[in-house]
């Protein structure tokens, strides 16, 4: 984690597209917040990050289970914790937190996120 200091903020939010932040956890947890001008409000922000990894080839990897479609194609119920760690099996809420659980724990270091 310290060494995020010293890395440049060339890292693009997924939604925005606002190139400001050091890891690819950072842009995510941006997202998730809420306070992305892509998708406001955590719920919506949720759904988008959701999608997002969806859609990612190399982010599908971290989806742990298969929501159910609606009619108009997106996903009517996310699960409570549908990103997983592919090294130790852990499940999280949050893209965020498994970004930062790989970096911590796995020394995988996320700039970017599945472009």
């Amino acid at each position: 984690m310290h060494m995020q200091v010293h890395c440049p903020r060339n890292v693009a939010c997924p939604i925005c597209g606002e190139q400001r932040f050091r890891s690819g956890a950072n842009a995510v947890q941006h997202v998730e917040s809420g306070y992305c001008t892509g998708c406001r409000g955590q719920d919506n922000a949720r759904r988008q990050i959701y999608e997002f990894a969806r859609r990612q080839s190399g982010m599908q990897q971290f989806l742990t289970g298969t929501p159910m479609l609606t009619n108009g194609g997106h996903y009517d119920s996310i699960p409570d914790y549908p990103y997983q760690c592919r090294e130790c099996a852990k499940s999280f809420r949050q893209m965020s937190q498994l970004l930062q659980h790989q970096d911590q724990k796995h020394n995988r270091y996320t700039r970017r996120i599945g472009y």
